[in-house]
């Protein structure tokens, strides 16, 4: 009979393939848990005294370092607030940013919703109804890293915290890759290093987490989650790269993991022989920082004539 590795209860949720570790609930949450924070003290991604903002989607990824993080917060190590941006997607949005409100609500933490219309004049979809043959991901990227940074300071914020997991990770190392963009792969990693002191470090305890595991920890901790798919990812490069990544795991359990080991291996090789060596101004319409005159979201936003 299939026993917890840990503690022997019959009652398992979760066998991990990639090792053969069998789980009832309390060993997986607390052992998901235990990852978490081990992480975050090894790669030194929050110190005593930080105030980090996280980038509440109400998605299951972002609501679990809602609810990891809170620890933290409730043994007075770090303050929090949280944020969710509303892009403005019909019939999908809606109810994630109503969940996110709740998850921060339950805790007792400062919460604040900022949509796209309000901030840059337009929803996503309002966007995308004029842009063509771009993806939406495109714009949705750069306001949302915009918007956050903008909020970060605002609040005082020392750290920016985001829902990415092992998946997301292991994605954009191949996508990367597979389109040639060495110069993002020079800044793919657990935490931004970003030196001017316009940007907010942002930082992802989830990173060596598998998609899979953090749905689980949100099912077994009894979280509501947003699960709805955004409805302009399904056809994205990203897309594609995920289904791939999720059929070669069937076969090859510790493929995503591997992935990640070798990328943070050569990284510092790659970053010495092709980081850009750009100097860091203002964006003279913003204020934000930016590498150019005028930064790619006023670039965006002058290209529609919005104030």
């Amino acid at each position: 009979m299939d026993i917890c590795h840990k503690c022997g209860n019959p009652k398992i949720i979760i066998k991990r393939k990639q090792s053969g570790q069998m789980l009832c609930q309390e060993c997986f949450i607390k052992s998901i848990q235990e990852k978490v924070l081990k992480d975050i003290r090894k790669q030194k991604l929050i110190e005593k005294g930080d105030k980090v903002l996280i980038a509440l989607s109400g998605g299951k990824d972002s609501v679990m370092v809602l609810d990891i993080l809170n620890s933290l917060r409730k043994r007075r190590i770090i303050d929090m607030v949280a944020v969710t941006i509303d892009e403005g997607i019909g019939g999908y949005r809606e109810e994630g940013v109503m969940i996110a409100a709740e998850n921060a609500k339950k805790l007792g933490i400062d919460h604040r919703i900022i949509s796209f219309k309000d901030t840059i004049g337009r929803t996503l979809d309002e966007i995308m109804a004029d842009s063509g043959d771009r993806n939406a991901c495109t714009y949705c990227g750069v306001f949302r890293r915009w918007i956050l940074n903008r909020v970060a300071r605002e609040e005082g914020a020392t750290k920016i915290a985001t829902g990415h997991n092992l998946d997301d990770e292991t994605q954009s190392i191949l996508m990367n890759y597979l389109e040639g963009n060495i110069h993002n792969l020079t800044r793919i990693g657990v935490c931004s290093d970003s030196s001017y002191e316009g940007f907010t470090p942002k930082i992802k305890p989830l990173r060596e987490i598998p998609e899979k595991e953090t749905a689980l920890y949100t099912l077994a901790r009894g979280l509501p989650v947003h699960l709805a798919g955004c409805p302009y990812a399904g056809d994205s490069f990203r897309a594609k790269i995920g289904t791939f990544l999720k059929e070669i795991s069937q076969d090859h359990p510790t493929i995503m993991y591997s992935t990640l080991r070798g990328f943070d291996k050569i990284k510092p090789a790659i970053k010495k022989e092709f980081s850009k060596k750009s100097s860091m101004g203002i964006c003279r319409v913003c204020g934000e920082p930016s590498a150019s005159t005028i930064c790619k979201a006023c670039s965006f936003r002058n290209s529609w004539n919005v104030d």
